[in-house]
C-alpha cells in the first residue's frame, strides 16, 4: 500500500469511528411517558410502562414537562413500587445519563444510583427525588 493511501484510509478511520458510534448511540431512544399536571403533582398511567401487548415491560420511563429543564426518570423498583428523580447532577447541574442501572453525569463523571444515591463523585449530594404514591392505574410524583 502507498504511504499515502494509508495514511488517508487511517484519518478516514480516526474520524468514522468516533461519528460512527455517536450515530449507534443516538439510535438508542428512551421512552417519554405521557404524563399530566395536577396542582404540585405529575399524574403517569402504570401502562406507560407496558411496552407491547405482549406485556414485556420498560424498567423505566422518562417525564418532560414544559415546566422543567430537566426530564424525570420514573424507575421501577418493584411491582408497585417506584422512585422519581430529577435528571441534574448535583455537582454542576449537567443532564444526567442514563444506562447500565446507573445514572452518570456526562460533564465531571459522576454517578448516581437509580435511587438517586451518589456512587462516585465529584459529586457530594444525592440526587433530587420526589414522593411517590400509586394506586390501581396511575402513579403520583409530588413535585413540592
Amino acid at each position: 500500500m502507498e504511504r499515502r493511501k494509508f495514511i488517508k484510509t487511517c484519518g478516514y478511520t480516526t474520524i468514522g469511528i468516533p461519528l460512527l458510534t455517536g450515530v449507534l448511540q443516538s439510535c438508542t431512544s428512551f421512552y417519554y411517558a405521557t404524563s399530566s399536571r395536577k396542582e404540585n403533582k405529575l399524574i403517569v398511567a402504570e401502562s406507560e410502562f407496558l411496552k407491547d401487548e405482549n406485556s414485556t415491560e420498560r424498567p423505566f420511563v422518562l417525564i418532560k414537562t414544559k415546566e422543567d429543564e430537566f426530564p424525570i426518570c420514573l424507575y421501577k423498583i418493584e411491582n408497585g413500587h417506584y422512585v422519581a428523580s430529577l435528571l441534574k447532577c448535583t455537582h454542576q447541574g449537567c443532564e444526567l445519563n442514563i444506562g447500565g442501572g446507573i445514572y452518570s453525569c456526562p460533564c465531571h463523571g459522576s454517578e448516581f444510583s437509580t435511587m438517586g444515591k451518589v456512587l462516585e463523585g465529584p459529586a457530594e449530594t444525592d440526587l433530587k427525588t420526589y414522593k411517590i404514591e400509586t394506586d390501581d392505574e396511575n402513579i403520583y410524583i409530588f413535585l413540592s
